[in-house]
């Protein structure tokens, strides 16, 4: 693992000072002008050169005819250029004195035999002036946090903590509004595309030393380096978790892999077992792939696998029941101080075993206070899965059958969503527990929204909740068996 983050070949591909952006024109249409927009859009505070061999100006940029004639030397390169006149574009580049490079271009070793011959002139021609690229066939970097984006769709978002290193762009791109609707966002999203140069390890020791990654997202089509990545991810896991999504198992996804990035993919077992041995926890699902990053990069690790459920409604709490015994986990039975506290919390039509049935609260704030904090006390407790409701209209009808005005009865609202949400945010910060939600209202709910806006995990199904929440217990245990194993 490297020591000093900008010893990684990606330091100045993720955080340049300037770049010369090749492929870039005043047509709308071409990807490379839409990648360069992208940049532009996140306000990205370093130079930008576009080089193009006949427009005076791109995108209210002064443009070059060639890389030769830059006043200085940049950082970076980006290339969208036509697969045939790369490598002689990257031979100006390295005359030059351009040390780093994005070659974003398709066409290579994924393309056929033809392509590989290009993609191996690519690697000489880097060897030759000692730079380091990435790529060919990747969609770029993003990195929000330096309000860097060079990817075809515009960042969409706040910067986050979950750190991504994909044989796949689309995963990172096609996630920017996904993770948006959760309120999170990448630290970084590298493409590697087909490794030719900088590779799926290089990325993960960057990721190891990025000060804004908790958590190391992995989207794997092939291991290309299996000695070097098992023991890189053993380096890592330590100090950080690392989330893995392989896709090239079956039959079906061996055959899209190799037509993607030209990516040899092996067994299923194969990786169950190196996922296994690295410490790395394995996903099943994009969806899945987040859900355990959400929670790994935002809660305390359990020290068991003992789970409380607490719920106002007999259905969900049942079936939460049913998906934490499904994902191993443990519903454990209160010991008696606990159940003497939550007494008068409790109407007699509710139900003080677990999971916890409250089916109403007096007060509107118990449920997001005085209750969890009893049972995050409970000694058999190791994390609490809280089921949350918020049927605004329900809140407004019951105003306004008291007289109250609709704009006190959006004030009032807007102020009773605010306080639950920061008093369970409180609940959250002051026990070293895992606290997650679920809930089946969508995204848009205004209660959803206040409760992840103050970083409370709120999952779409008791069953990824679960297996989240699982994750989490199974990180904590590869990782004391990594330790001990280092000894």
């Amino acid at each position: 693992m490297i020591r000093n983050i900008k010893d990684s070949p990606l330091y100045p591909i993720v955080n340049p000072r300037n770049i010369a952006f090749f492929g870039a024109s005043n047509r709308f249409t071409s990807m490379g002008t839409n990648q360069l927009s992208s940049l532009k859009s996140l306000g990205f505070e370093g130079e930008i050169y576009p080089i193009h061999p006949k427009e005076q100006q791109v995108q209210d940029f002064a443009a070059y005819k060639s890389v030769l004639d830059l006043p200085k030397i940049p950082d970076l390169a980006v290339m969208v250029l036509p697969t045939p006149i790369v490598p002689q574009v990257l031979e100006e580049c390295g005359q030059k004195g351009i040390k780093s490079v994005v070659i974003v271009s398709g066409g290579f070793k994924e393309a056929g035999q033809e392509g590989e011959i290009l993609e191996k002139k690519l690697v000489d021609i880097a060897h030759r002036y000692g730079m380091r690229f990435l790529g060919p066939n990747c969609i770029g970097v993003a990195n929000p946090h330096h309000k860097y984006n060079i990817t075809f769709l515009p960042f969409i978002g706040r910067p986050g903590f979950i750190g991504m290193a994909s044989q796949s762009g689309s995963f990172i791109t096609q996630m920017f509004d996904y993770l948006a609707d959760l309120n999170l966002g990448f630290s970084t999203g590298i493409s590697v595309g087909n490794e030719a140069n900088i590779d799926l390890v290089d990325a993960m020791q960057y990721l190891a030393a990025c000060p804004n990654t908790q958590v190391v997202a992995l989207y794997i089509e092939t291991i290309r380096r299996g000695r070097a990545f098992i023991e890189t991810a053993q380096s890592i896991v330590p100090h950080k978790p690392i989330v893995a999504l392989y896709v090239g198992g079956s039959e079906a996804g061996k055959r899209a892999s190799l037509s993607h990035t030209g990516a040899l993919a092996g067994p299923d077992k194969l990786y169950e077992g190196i996922f296994r041995q690295s410490g790395i926890i394995r996903a099943h699902s994009i969806i899945e792939l987040f859900d355990f990053c959400w929670l790994l990069g935002s809660c305390p690790g359990p020290e068991g696998n003992n789970v409380v459920v607490q719920t106002h409604s007999g259905g969900p709490g049942a079936s939460a029941a049913d998906a934490c015994d499904r994902a191993g986990l443990k519903l454990s039975p209160f010991s008696p101080e606990t159940l003497e506290k939550l007494a008068p919390f409790v109407p007699h039509t509710g139900s003080v075993s677990n999971p916890v049935d409250l089916t109403f609260t007096k007060s509107p704030l118990e449920y997001f206070d005085n209750i969890p904090k009893i049972l995050l006390e409970e000694p058999n407790a190791d994390m609490l899965l809280i089921y949350f409701m918020a049927p605004k209209e329900n809140v407004k009808r019951a105003m306004k059958s008291m007289g109250i005005s609709e704009n006190q009865i959006n004030e009032l609202t807007e102020k009773l969503f605010d306080d639950q949400a920061k008093a369970i945010e409180a609940v959250k910060k002051n026990y070293a527990k895992p606290l997650v939600g679920f809930s089946f209202h969508n995204r848009q709910n205004p209660m959803l929204q206040k409760l992840q806006h103050n970083n409370i995990p709120v999952l779409a199904s008791p069953d990824r909740a679960a297996r989240a929440l699982a994750a989490l217990v199974s990180y904590g245990r590869l990782r004391e068996t990594i330790m001990q194993n280092k000894i």
